[in-house]
């Protein structure tokens, strides 16, 4: 029998592993060994028997973690973490990828910040397979206590809802992950709750480390178009996005747009994906963004534009738009810096602001 959490523990972590042989010991070891004061795990086997997923974890750690069944006929992670953040009981919830690890003192400090500021939802710092290596987004403002604000902070360039949630949060707004979804199912929910609920960055706390030895992340998988970026309706046609005011909904979308479409275009280095078809699709999404966040192509590059121009436009060639997509990522010349509107120049989201903000993120934690 499994323990149930503690409801001295503020916090339930909650972990979903799809198979034993992803790192699941060493997520679960990170919570345990350096966050366990504050913490409780809560393991959740997706498709897979539960002692299959308990034997992954270390002998000395296994009666110290709950372990849950869950099953569906998805690849996604999102079945398994919504069903995790249901049966806990503490008052905040996390989510952890298996793949992941907690820095130690990491919980600590989002609540430390959740006290001080009393935020719902705390963004925690990122690193990438070490913690000396910071993630540079969001490229928020240097806060000093306070509350952090979607346009303002440019927290829409964080896509997972990796952090601090309240519980009661969730129950009342109905934030969830998008089951089913293969990409991009934390999407609108992250971005829901940093546009809508009190949100704060835990700027220089210990960070969520993502690890970098997974070989089978199903978000590196190349797929249809309207697949790949299946989750932007949800997010675009929710009735929370349609309230939000307007810089909000343009922040959102110029992230949307230099992100994931972009991304997904560059990703896609090979003519023969390029069918009609799927230019199509890549026409009728870009439109969509920009019909419903109204500016939000106006700080993107030259070098953007020129991508963008391509994607609304099936009948520019399959070789002209991969080569735009290539070299928006030639940095440093003056497509890439400048916007197409020069009075851009200076706006939050335009290329010299957003990157020495993003600078100052990636650089300030190795001086603190």
């Amino acid at each position: 029998m499994t323990p149930l959490s503690s409801p001295a523990k503020p916090v339930d972590v909650v972990i979903a592993c799809h198979t034993p042989e992803r790192p699941v010991g060493r997520a679960v070891a990170s919570i345990l060994e350096g966050n366990a004061e504050h913490a409780n795990v809560v393991v959740v086997a997706h498709n897979r028997p539960a002692d299959e997923i308990r034997g992954a974890i270390r002998p000395e750690h296994r009666d110290r973690v709950r372990i849950l069944e869950h099953r569906d006929r998805f690849r996604s992670a999102s079945g398994p973490f919504n069903a995790g953040m249901r049966e806990g009981t503490a008052p905040f919830v996390a989510i952890m990828g298996s793949d992941d690890t907690l820095a130690p003192g990491a919980v600590a400090s989002w609540l430390a910040v959740q006290e001080r500021t009393g935020a719902e939802f705390v963004l925690t710092r990122l690193a990438l397979g070490t913690s000396g290596h910071g993630v540079p987004t969001p490229a928020a403002r240097m806060l000093r206590g306070g509350l952090a604000d979607l346009a303002r902070d440019r927290l829409a360039y964080r896509s997972a809802p990796l952090g601090l949630m309240s519980r009661a949060m969730l129950a009342r707004t109905g934030a969830h992950l998008v089951e089913g979804a293969t990409v991009g199912g934390d999407v609108g929910m992250v971005t829901q709750m940093m546009a809508t609920v009190p949100t704060a960055y835990d700027r220089f706390g210990p960070p969520y480390v993502i690890g970098e030895d997974a070989g089978d992340r199903v978000t590196y998988v190349i797929r249809p178009m309207r697949e790949q970026l299946g989750f932007f309706p949800d997010l675009l046609e929710a009735d929370w996005f349609a309230a939000l005011p307007r810089p909000a909904r343009r922040a959102i979308g110029t992230k949307l747009l230099r992100i994931h479409v972009f991304g997904a275009v560059f990703y896609r280095q090979d003519g023969e994906i390029w069918t009609h078809e799927e230019r199509e699709a890549l026409a009728e999404i870009s439109a969509d963004v920009l019909r419903r966040a109204p500016g939000c192509a106006r700080p993107l590059s030259r070098a953007d534009r020129r991508l963008l121009d391509a994607c609304l436009d099936p009948g520019i060639g399959a070789d002209e738009l991969m080569s735009a997509a290539r070299d928006r990522r030639r940095h440093g010349r003056p497509a890439t810096l400048l916007p197409r509107e020069l009075t851009q120049v200076l706006a939050r989201e335009a290329p010299p602001r957003f990157m020495a903000a993003s600078l100052a993120v990636q650089m300030l934690p190795r001086v603190r």
